[in-house]
């Protein structure tokens, strides 16, 4: 690629405020990739429109322009990083969808990177962000095309009625456009979807405020006062859906109060089962208070020795990673989402329910071990960095010429079209017509973005979308 720095553009399916895992964490790849200054690198996010944004951001946080909400990114980030982060932002159309409670685009993202600065795409959720996809081939746009696996979307899908028939759908079309759209997939965990020529590696890290908690927790154990470095027993934090573990805790709690008895449980969290899991825990004879959702860095949390974790729908789970950053002992299901935090001393697995109660009590009385500097490098975004760009393999991308569509616009399909072509094809087709879209669950009238997006992202305002202006869609 000549002297010039090669150009990495990250693309997600979310942005602070909302505090979600494909929010934080790419925000977090792009500043550490950006931070030695060898490379430029582009944090590609969805703009919601006003009606949009009401629907998703917490504690009635809305922006009357991107670049108002880009402001509040950075500083968000500067907030939590010591250096100052040399990366840029932009911004794609996208709208939410109550039904899926997930962002999804509009139009073709891929246009917001020009043709000049596409040498390497990072997809974070490629699945998610390609199963509507119309527009050029990732591909062929891009030297080469990077999806990073971060949810187990078939564990939840399986949950749901008639799930099993669902996830198996679900996962032909995951496994389709993960194939046609990207060079190589990296899975953060075993407990992913299978994708083929796949590699399984753990590619993020921890907020760096957690590691400083830790430190000062470390250092109040040094000074002989270990007493008083956690003066708290056991919680949970997390999204307050029965999927998120907290089915799994609440069972556990109750198969085994009697086993448990003296045990005190601290549950933070918001969401759609906060009154249906408060009423659970109402019923038990143990003490289990229920807390609104805050911030895992909250002093709140500093004292608190054990984190008890059960969830089994995590890929990697944040919050386990946090608390031990925290220097906290961590009771976990013995399941592949958790592989990577078997390494630290601190982490405790258990395969059923009397390993959860034996590992829980000897938490309780045990002290958490103090954490090498290797293992806290592990846990931290420069170790999640090196890992990324060594499955990666970056220094392929200056040999790798972009990718020669066989077709013209997909006009065409020539006789010596690999199979790939084929299906690609299909796929731009299927995704072009209204109709196909809605069979398929999009967004009605995602096409293309309507006059108000354009008119926000600065955008041309495509003639064929004239009068295709749609209400949030509550379906």
């Amino acid at each position: 690629m000549d002297n010039k720095k090669q150009h990495i553009a990250i693309f997600t399916t979310a942005s602070l405020p909302w505090m979600t895992g494909t929010a934080v964490n790419p925000l977090f790849r792009a500043a550490f990739l950006a931070k030695d200054g060898s490379r430029m690198v582009t944090l590609v996010i969805p703009w919601l429109s006003l009606q949009h944004q009401k629907l998703v951001y917490p504690n009635n946080i809305t922006f009357t322009s991107p670049s108002e909400q880009q402001v509040y990114v950075h500083q968000w980030l500067q907030e939590r990083v010591s250096f100052s982060p040399g990366f840029s932002i932009r911004f794609y159309p996208a709208k939410f969808a109550v039904d899926k409670r997930s962002i999804l685009a509009v139009g073709d993202i891929s246009e917001v990177i020009p043709d000049e600065e596409a040498d390497v795409a990072v997809l974070e959720e490629p699945e998610h962000l390609t199963w509507f996809h119309h527009g050029k081939r990732w591909k062929t746009k891009f030297r080469l095309v990077i999806g990073i696996i971060h949810t187990n979307y078939l564990e939840y899908i399986k949950r749901e009625k008639n799930g099993r028939i669902k996830a198996m759908t679900v996962k032909h079309i995951n496994s389709w456009v993960v194939e046609i759209y990207c060079h190589k997939v990296i899975r953060l965990s075993a407990s992913t979807q299978d994708y083929p020529n796949s590699i399984i590696c753990n590619v993020h890290g921890v907020n760096p405020q957690f590691l400083e908690i830790g430190k000062k927790k470390i250092e109040l154990q040094r000074s002989g006062n270990g007493n008083q470095a956690f003066t708290k027993g056991a919680y949970y934090i997390g999204k307050m859906v029965w999927s998120k573990g907290y089915k799994e805790l609440i069972t556990l709690l109750r198969d085994n109060q009697k086993e448990l008895t003296g045990l005190e449980v601290d549950l933070y969290g918001s969401g759609e089962d906060s009154d249906q899991v408060q009423a659970a825990a109402k019923k038990l004879d143990l003490v289990v208070r229920v807390y609104p959702g805050r911030d895992h860095a909250d002093p709140v949390f500093h004292d608190y020795k054990v984190f008890l974790n059960p969830s089994t729908t995590d890929v990697v789970c944040t919050t386990t990673a946090e608390a031990l950053a925290m220097s906290k002992i961590v009771v976990c299901a013995n399941h592949p989402s958790n592989e990577f935090f078997k390494q630290f001393p601190n982490c405790r697995t258990y395969d059923n329910s009397n390993g959860f109660v034996e590992a829980t009590r000897k938490a309780l009385t045990e002290e958490p071990a103090e954490l090498t500097g290797a293992q806290r490098h592990e846990l931290s975004w420069e170790a999640a960095t090196e890992r990324f760009l060594r499955v990666a393999d970056l220094d392929q991308v200056s040999a790798r010429k972009p990718a020669k569509s066989h077709l013209k616009s997909f006009a065409s399909i020539s006789l010596n079209t690999q199979m790939e072509d084929v299906s690609a094809y299909l796929h731009h087709v299927a995704l072009g017509f209204e109709t196909s879209r809605r069979a398929f669950g999009a967004i009605p009238g995602s096409l293309q973005p309507d006059e108000e997006q354009c008119k926000e992202l600065g955008l041309a305002f495509p003639a064929a979308a004239q009068g295709s202006k749609d209400p949030v869609d509550k379906s």
